[in-house]
């Protein structure tokens, strides 16, 4: 008689939702990591009303109450919902989703009819250039810059579009922070970021409105109500790479301190499991690298062409007027060059800096790992864990167009010197104004000679045909 019969009723291929393995007799424990979201199990709705109901996802999740990301951040996502250009909708912590019919989002909508509004009106007294009597080439593509400024309108609607991806990074970097707290036994993400962001917060709208003031005084006829909707536009555009810039920060932050606590870790390391956790924990990191570029596709590749066109535009002004000298019109043209420069630069050196620090320095971390004293398993996930590294590319990418990195930036400025040598060949095919001038002068004192001459020769040859006719009679 056997002792140990099997029991029908017993499920032995589902899950229990109460967190107990389905299979009692199986004790190897074998984890597989992958770099997706696992399925959570569905809530059972129980007939008892003192029944025990499932725990959620079978783990007793840490409790938060706030997630740190965004609270670091805060000040940048304020300022950025204010302007009506980030309708993300918060209805709890940790919680972010976007709602066409949500507050922010109606909010936003009024912004932009309201500034789309104050554009058209002032387009009936247009900005007037200093310029000369004589209009000049390069005085129209100067003039043109102020047509360019308003460019930056077309972002509004280019982020609520992409308002929803936003809110599924924000709502990942929840995730991690909570993989984050199980994987080191409590310990909350040290991202301290706040002051960073609140400076650039503050900061930013003054520099913004400073230049758009002086580039106004200097540049056109300068009128308080005309400079409205470029100061909202150039503290759009500048506020856009604060928040990049805290992005790219956030990441190379956490891939430094998940590689300390791994080394940490690696000097007392027990079970292979803990490579494995790293492993996944990282795994999560490098998805939200890639997935920071693709949220952010669209719009920073418009910032990125709208930079150069400004840069482009701005450095030719200032090089067209080195003839003749510089003028208080190059200051306002100087101005919007350097900080479009450096904004761009900016852009390309953060993102190219996170890339690095989330594959390049963990990859050190992992070749400096000491494997002799190690047994078997433990040497096989960190081999894992290094391949894993090579396998998942850990750069910023704009939507696969292509990766935001210092190269980038080197592209782009051997573009526009190749469009600044365009237009300047092109100038210097034009001729000047006064040279045409004295050209005409000198043709018209030739012709008037010339018909001087040629009437005083031809009285003089009737008159000596008179005189001969009159002696022969």
């Amino acid at each position: 008689m056997s002792l140990f019969t099997t029991n029908i009723s017993y499920q032995q291929n589902g899950s229990i939702p109460n967190g107990y393995a389905s299979h009692i007799a199986d004790k190897k424990n074998k984890i597989i990591y992958l770099d997706v979201t696992p399925v959570q199990t569905p809530r059972i709705k129980s007939s008892s009303t003192n029944s025990v109901h499932p725990l959620r996802d079978n783990l007793i999740e840490p409790h938060i109450n706030r997630d740190i990301i965004y609270e670091n951040i805060k000040p940048v996502f304020f300022l950025l919902r204010v302007l009506g250009v980030l309708p993300l909708w918060r209805p709890s912590p940790g919680v972010n989703q976007f709602q066409i019919t949500s507050p922010t989002m109606l909010y936003s909508i009024a912004c932009y009819v309201g500034l789309i509004g104050y554009v058209l009106y002032l387009s009936l007294h247009k900005v007037q250039i200093l310029r000369a009597s004589e209009g000049k080439f390069e005085e129209a593509v100067i003039e043109y810059l102020f047509t360019v400024y308003l460019f930056p309108m077309l972002l509004v609607p280019i982020m609520w579009y992409e308002t929803r991806k936003i809110a599924g990074i924000l709502n990942g970097w929840v995730e991690f922070e909570v993989c984050y707290k199980k994987l080191s036994s409590g310990r909350v993400l040290p991202v301290k970021l706040y002051k960073k962001s609140l400076a650039i917060a503050v900061i930013i709208p003054i520099l913004s409105t400073s230049s758009v003031v002086i580039t106004h005084v200097t540049m056109v006829d300068f009128k308080v109500m005309q400079i409205i909707p470029y100061i909202f536009l150039e503290i759009l555009t500048y506020i856009l790479g604060g928040y990049w810039y805290l992005l790219c920060e956030t990441l190379s932050v956490c891939a430094s301190l998940l590689a300390e606590d791994f080394q940490k870790a690696l000097r007392h390391i027990g079970p292979a499991g803990k490579v494995a956790e790293y492993r996944a924990l990282w795994l999560r990191l490098s998805k939200l690298a890639r997935d920071t570029g693709i949220a952010n596709c669209y719009t920073f590749t418009f910032v990125n062409l709208y930079l150069f066109l400004i840069i482009t535009l701005s450095i030719y002004g200032l090089l067209s007027q080195i003839s003749e000298g510089f003028g208080i019109k190059d200051i306002g043209l100087a101005v919007t060059a350097c900080c479009s420069i450096f904004l761009l630069f900016f852009i390309c050196d953060e993102a190219h800096y996170a890339s690095q620090n989330v594959r390049t320095n963990f990859q050190k971390k992992l070749l400096m790992v000491e494997l002799s004293w190690m047994n078997t398993d433990a040497q096989t996930e960190v081999n894992m864990f290094l391949r894993a590294t090579e396998m998942n590319p850990s750069q910023i990418s704009l939507g696969g167009f292509f990766d935001v990195n210092r190269n980038l930036f080197k592209s782009l400025l051997a573009t526009m010197v190749t469009y600044l040598v365009v237009l300047l060949q092109f100038q210097i095919s034009i001729p000047d104004d006064a040279h045409t001038t004295n050209q005409l002068d000198v043709g018209r004192s030739y012709n008037d000679s010339w018909k001087t001459a040629t009437e005083s020769t031809l009285a003089t040859t009737i008159l000596t045909t008179l005189a001969r006719k009159k002696k022969k009679n």
